[in-house]
């Protein structure tokens, strides 16, 4: 039950408007849920409803926030949708214990016994889906990519010299990519936004308008003039523009 802001970022609320989208989201399913009289709210004012909500959203905004940071720092090859669905879990099923004690203290709403597992039913699709918003949200920033079980699509694209190769970056350069892989480098005839969209399944973000790098591949980070540069397993450096760092920050890669 909580509002979840970036809750894919691995470092959530280190920036000002990270702090601000949060509050917004919070603000707005606060609202929503204090105009629906949620949870046996209805009978109570709207003002009181508010204040009720948005207490327990910015409480439940703090517990996702903490729990954000483990259940989406695994760099492993879980599904996405299957940390949604474990993280929804781990969130919503302890909180729903603040829920019913919150309607104890505010409107004497007690819950029995039989009514138990309808309320963490309810808490936890609450948090589904503000978990599957803020993923949908989070995943449009920054062109992030990340891990799965399935292999890439963009791995039918290597050339035979590089089949079976860890990507480790691509690099545009005019109306080509130039591979950065563990068995050298080759360039393909692609568009570098095209690439990315097949490269889901490999941890990785575009870090410059002209190139995108897996996370695994990062061997060192630079920092000079007010920017930072990645060096990659093979020693390439590829430079990280003020437009991606922010999110590159929120995410611990810098």
């Amino acid at each position: 039950m909580t509002g979840l802001p970036q809750i894919l970022r691995w470092g959530p609320y280190e920036t000002l408007r990270g702090w601000l989208r949060g509050l917004l989201v919070t603000l707005a399913a606060a609202a929503f849920l204090a105009l629906a009289g949620a949870f046996g709210s209805a009978g109570a004012p709207l003002g009181l409803r508010f204040v009720y909500w948005l207490a327990l959203m910015l409480l439940g905004w703090l517990w996702g926030t903490f729990v954000s940071r483990f259940a989406f720092r695994l760099r492993g090859q879980t599904r996405l949708w299957l940390r949604v669905v474990v993280s929804s879990l781990v969130i919503g099923i302890p909180y729903s214990a603040v829920v019913a004690y919150a309607g104890v203290v505010a409107f004497k709403t007690h819950y029995p016994a039989a009514a138990i597992p309808g309320l963490v039913a309810s808490v936890v699709a609450v948090t589904l889906v503000m978990v599957a918003i803020n993923v949908l949200i989070d995943r449009q920033s920054g062109q992030m990519t990340l891990a799965s079980a399935e292999p890439p699509k963009f791995l039918e694209r290597l050339p035979l010299k590089l089949r079976g190769a860890e990507v480790w970056a691509v690099e545009a350069e005019d109306h080509y990519l130039r591979l950065h892989t563990s068995k050298g480098q080759d360039l393909i005839l692609m568009r570098l936004s095209d690439a990315i969209a097949e490269l889901e399944g490999i941890e990785g973000a575009q870090v410059h308008r002209s190139w995108w790098v897996a996370r695994d591949a990062i061997s060192e980070v630079r920092r000079g003039d007010g920017r930072a540069r990645l060096t990659l397993k093979d020693g390439a450096e590829a430079p990280v523009s003020r437009s991606y760092a922010r999110v590159l920050r929120e995410r611990g890669w810098i």
